[in-house]
């Protein structure tokens, strides 16, 4: 019975880790979509993600069911709590996937983003997906480097966010308002995809080590 039970919060964890690759596949998808005003990409990652939210419910029963009949304690109190969390922020992300498809969608057949600011969600776009990665990772991995590193990679995607917010405001701006408004809600869903990827960092240090900030880990040997 023991040995099922530790199988299972491996499968959770991993399964956690898979549904982690998905959200990552969808922004990197719906990026492309959004860059290249793509309909049939946006409406694939609209259309997948209700499996998503089936894969991530489905998911988060299962880790009810151990807390309810496994009664976890210590460290595997700690893997089953947390993956009920991250489940959450996993879906979040699929969900912020969603909505830079459905920008893209509803300004079809134009482009979402003028091209001046383009490359500025080329490169939230690409470490959005080095973000999603190194989740994946560490999650799987229960790499506490790998998941103290997000946070690094967090500062890039603020500093891109900024930067585009100081374009936005600028006099200049040529675009009109609602252009101005598709490249704030879209600045923001990057913003917070990076932001719930952290949150999954913070916690498989939690897991791992029984702290939150990886260097007080590191104080207690």
């Amino acid at each position: 019975m023991r040995t099922t039970y530790r199988e299972q919060l491996v499968a959770l964890t991993a399964k956690i880790a898979e549904l982690c690759g998905l959200v990552t596949v969808s922004m990197e998808t719906a990026t492309k979509a959004l860059l290249r005003a793509d309909l049939v990409l946006a409406e694939r990652v609209i259309r997948e993600h209700d499996q998503l939210v089936a894969a991530c419910l489905a998911a988060e029963d299962a880790a009810f069911v151990l807390l309810v009949r496994q009664a976890p304690v210590a460290g595997d109190l700690r893997t089953v709590v947390t993956s009920i969390q991250n489940l959450f922020d996993v879906e979040r992300m699929g969900v912020l996937a969603k909505h830079v498809a459905g920008v893209t969608q509803r300004r079809h057949p134009n482009h979402a983003v003028p091209a001046d600011v383009s490359g500025y969600f080329a490169q939230m776009g690409r470490v959005a997906v080095q973000l999603g990665k190194a989740t994946q990772q560490a999650l799987l991995m229960r790499d506490t480097k790998t998941a103290a590193a997000i946070d690094d990679q967090d500062d890039v995607m603020d500093d891109l966010h900024a930067h585009l917010f100081k374009v936005l405001m600028d006099r200049e701006w040529p675009h009109g308002v609602p252009a101005a408004i598709d490249v704030t809600m879209l600045g923001r869903f990057y913003e917070r995809f990076a932001d719930h990827a952290v949150e999954i960092g913070r916690r498989v240090n939690f897991q791992v080590l029984g702290v939150l900030d990886p260097d007080e880990g590191d104080t207690h040997g």
